[in-house]
């Protein structure tokens, strides 16, 4: 089962002592082969609607800045339970904050 686990921007000013944790936690599970994909997303984005036969392209960034994920990690463990617990080291890792799990489907 594969799992985008995604994280909200937070107030957390990261300092040594988290890049040293977060270099540890992805070193484990890059390790395990649990992780697939990391990265963090630039603040900002663009956004593309659609209605009809219009397309709309927006430069962010966008009035809620508090709603943009601002990291990801793409795990592949398995269960739900497994996702959780991951994203539950994650947060005491980083602090107070909020992260959104989501199942991917398909290949």
């Amino acid at each position: 089962m594969r799992y985008l686990m995604i994280s909200k921007p937070s107030d957390t000013v990261p300092d040594e002592k988290l890049h040293i944790e977060m270099g540890k936690f992805i070193e484990e599970l890059t390790t395990a082969g649990v992780l697939l994909a990391t990265g963090g997303l630039e603040p900002g984005g663009i956004r593309v609607t659609s209605s009809g036969d219009e397309i709309t392209v927006t430069d962010g960034p966008f009035a809620e800045a508090k709603e943009a994920v601002a990291g990801f990690a793409l795990v592949e463990v398995r269960s739900k339970e497994e996702a959780i617990e991951l994203t539950r080291r994650f947060r005491k890792i980083v602090g107070d904050g909020e992260s959104v799990i989501q199942q991917v489907f398909g290949p």
